[in-house]
């Protein structure tokens, strides 16, 4: 899907505006050359031959907060590296491998049936997580009018559900946080 959609944009260049400063700092001499020598790897084949180079690479996977896809084979054949630095962009669920990536908490895993040292370099850049945050959802939801939806929060941790229940309750919204399992009816 993300080389697909890194096929629009390289499609659709007219498109960018190009005289804006923000854009120009991003990629001074425009998209196509921005990320030159970039190559993508579309098959299973190709992916997997990535994990073959013994020199410097840089593998851009996305994946679900690293839980599935090839994200998982490069990891097993990366993190056990030294030399290897694992960027995260975004926000990683609780449970999930890239949380557990981030949390630092754990000197190996099991990924694939295999057991894997981890100890490559964990990087976080979190600002890059399509997530909205309490502030944003708060706005969102500033939009709607009398009668007020229904509200439920069934996305995020616990911690911050509550947080965000916290805030609709101060501006007169009841926002309902559901348990496993619970069903809701209209």
């Amino acid at each position: 899907m993300a080389i697909s959609a890194s096929k629009i944009y390289a499609d659709h260049t007219q498109l960018f505006n190009i005289d804006d400063p923000e854009f120009i700092k991003v990629a001074p001499s425009g998209w196509q050359n921005w990320l030159q020598g970039l190559t993508y790897s579309e098959t299973a084949e190709q992916s997997m031959a990535i994990n073959r180079i013994t020199g410097g690479a840089i593998i851009i996977a996305g994946s679900g907060m690293c839980n599935g896809g090839r994200i998982r084979h490069h990891l097993k054949y990366n993190l056990w590296r030294r030399n290897a630095h694992v960027v995260i962009t975004g926000y990683q669920a609780e449970g999930t491998l890239g949380r557990i990536l981030v949390d630092n908490k754990k000197k190996s895993l099991k990924i694939l049936g295999s057991e894997v040292n981890v100890a490559a370099k964990i990087h976080t850049l979190g600002a890059f997580s399509a997530h909205a945050d309490q502030s944003q959802l708060l706005e969102w939801a500033s939009h709607f009018h009398e009668p007020k939806p229904k509200l439920f929060l069934v996305h995020g941790e616990k911690a911050a559900a509550l947080s965000l229940q916290t805030c609709f309750k101060r501006r007169n919204w009841q926002a309902r946080i559901p348990i496993v399992g619970e069903r809701v009816a209209f």
